[in-house]
């Protein structure tokens, strides 16, 4: 049962890139966007603060995790239109 699951699921699967400098530089700047966007949130002070940034450990951290997601739809997206 579950291995016709996996079945069905893997057919539907489209096709990836493989990795190169192309996609770290986009991941890269959706990150960074994502890092500079953080700033503005409501409190970005609230627990222990980045040495660096004027931002918190945790708003960092999420923000880059929200930078990487939004970075492979980017790449999936462009790879999906043929531009990638």
């Amino acid at each position: 049962m579950i291995s016709s699951i996996l079945l069905a699921a893997a057919a539907t699967v489209p096709a990836t890139p493989a990795w190169n400098p192309t996609v770290g530089i986009i991941i890269s700047i959706s990150s960074l966007v994502m890092v500079l966007l953080s700033t503005r949130i409501e409190k970005p002070l609230v627990g222990p603060k980045f040495p660096i940034l004027p931002i918190s450990i945790p708003t960092f951290v999420a923000a880059m995790a929200f930078g990487h997601i939004v970075g492979v739809g980017i790449v999936l997206g462009l790879t999906n239109i043929g531009r990638l």
